[in-house]
């Protein structure tokens, strides 16, 4: 005679949590990770509309031309009305991207431009053309203006007073009332030489000091471009800096 047993094959409650516990864990760590995924995505993206931004600056640059005797050797001088040729006049709209469609949308990317000579000669007519790619997020910021009067309506390049710290890839940044137009992760351009540094830390114990990606090269620093942040700060706006020599 067999006799049935009933074996109860049900979970405990022991086995239950420890699942749940687990399956908790694992989505923790999944969720974790689209933040970062939607961080770099756009970061991607803004790189890529950089890029394009950037050539259309370059040819338009070209498109409109320079009056090189504008232009002074140890010098950096901002793309605008005052060293084009006396027959060209930009409509500021020509700065925005796209520059051309409605105004119902408003624009987001804007760029700005650094002209210098390679030698101080005009007759080499070779310029150096620095191209800033920066992004607006709100059409009511304001954003310092490069001639240090009043506010303009998107990012632009300011010049600021700098002189050598205390190690050769340290500066000191002398305008108190410039401290923060400087900050991690920000993009300066030598007006001298038109080098290219990046700003990889600005001390917090010493707010005036900036540690920089390379040491600094050619003579003792006196000014650097920098986009700042809007007025009532903010997240930096430049999203990417780009050179060329172009020949006028």
């Amino acid at each position: 005679m067999v006799r049935l047993h009933n074996v109860n094959r049900s979970f405990s409650l022991t086995e239950v949590l420890l699942a749940v516990g687990i399956l908790a864990v694992g989505m923790i760590f999944i969720a974790g990770v689209f933040p970062a995924g939607i961080h770099f995505t756009t970061i991607a993206t803004e790189r890529s509309i950089a890029a394009v931004v950037a050539d259309e600056a370059f040819a338009k640059i070209r498109l409109y031309g320079i009056d090189l005797s504008k232009l002074s050797g140890n010098k950096l001088e901002n793309f605008n009305n005052d060293v084009l040729p006396a027959t060209v006049d930009i409509d500021p709209n020509e700065f925005a991207y796209p520059s051309t469609g409605t105004d119902i949308t408003p624009k987001q990317y804007f760029w700005s431009a650094l002209c210098g000579l390679v030698e101080d000669d005009p007759n080499n007519r070779l310029v150096q053309v620095t191209v800033f790619v920066c992004r607006r997020v709100s059409p009511n910021l304001k954003y310092p203006d490069p001639d240090g009067i009043g506010t303009v309506n998107w990012p632009m390049p300011v010049p600021v007073d700098v002189s050598q710290g205390g190690k050769g890839n340290e500066l000191e940044i002398d305008g108190p009332d410039q401290i923060t137009f400087i900050n991690d992760g920000y993009t300066i351009v030598d007006n001298e030489t038109g080098r290219i540094y990046r700003v990889l830390e600005r001390y917090r114990d010493v707010p005036g000091t900036i540690l920089l990606d390379s040491d600094w090269e050619g003579s003792s620093p006196d000014t650097v471009w920098v986009v700042p942040p809007p007025v009532t700060g903010g997240r930096y706006p430049c999203i990417a800096v780009y050179q060329k020599v172009i020949r006028f």
